[in-house]
């Protein structure tokens, strides 16, 4: 329980850096930052669930503990999505978690906003995962880079093992992205 508000941090702080107009197809694709994709009234319910100092207290392993676990994990695979973000050309930056694909291409994934997602348990809300399709496929070098996607958005839900997603994006381009300062690495030292 105690990873969640970590995971709501970490949802929320990918933002738009790329001062450049991205154009896809003709058509101008804003780089949209996560929080473009939650409702505002549902980010402020997030940050009141995760702020209770009760969950601190509780024992993990406790029926209380489960069942709050089951009403959260339902809870975020149904999240609220944007309906005005529906049929929008965007971009967006994120990580890949691979669904489908063949040999190292991979034509079908989630994209999030932090990596890990979708592996760790509980996966983001449904409206911070992406399903993603692309159909000539791409390589992934390392699921630890990011990428910018860029395409059409639409609000559609598809539940997988890994998740829920409450959007589409048929991706026409795929880039690596570079993360702002703040979200690399510390250095290790020798």
């Amino acid at each position: 329980m105690r990873i969640l508000p970590l995971m709501l941090t970490a949802c929320l702080s990918f933002s738009a850096v790329n001062a450049e107009e991205i154009m896809v197809n003709g058509e101008p694709a804003p780089e949209i930052d996560w929080e473009a994709l939650m409702p505002k009234d549902y980010v402020l319910s997030l940050e009141k669930m995760y702020n209770n100092p009760e969950l601190e207290l509780l024992d993990d392993y406790s029926d209380k503990a489960q069942r709050m676990y089951d009403e959260l994990t339902q809870s975020l695979a149904s999240a609220p999505v944007v309906n005005a973000m529906n049929g929008r050309m965007v971009s967006i930056p994120g990580f890949v978690v691979p669904l489908e694909g063949e040999g190292q291409s991979v034509d079908r994934f989630f994209l999030v906003p932090y990596f890990g997602a979708c592996i760790h348990v509980p996966p983001p809300p449904s409206n911070q995962i992406v399903d993603v399709h692309y159909e000539p496929g791409t390589r992934v070098e390392s699921l630890y880079d990011a990428v910018l996607v860029s395409g059409r958005l639409t609000t559609e839900v598809f539940s997988h093992e890994m998740g829920t997603a409450g959007y589409r994006l048929e991706a026409y381009r795929i880039e690596p992205y570079e993360l702002p300062e703040e979200m690399l690495p510390a250095p290790t030292e020798k």
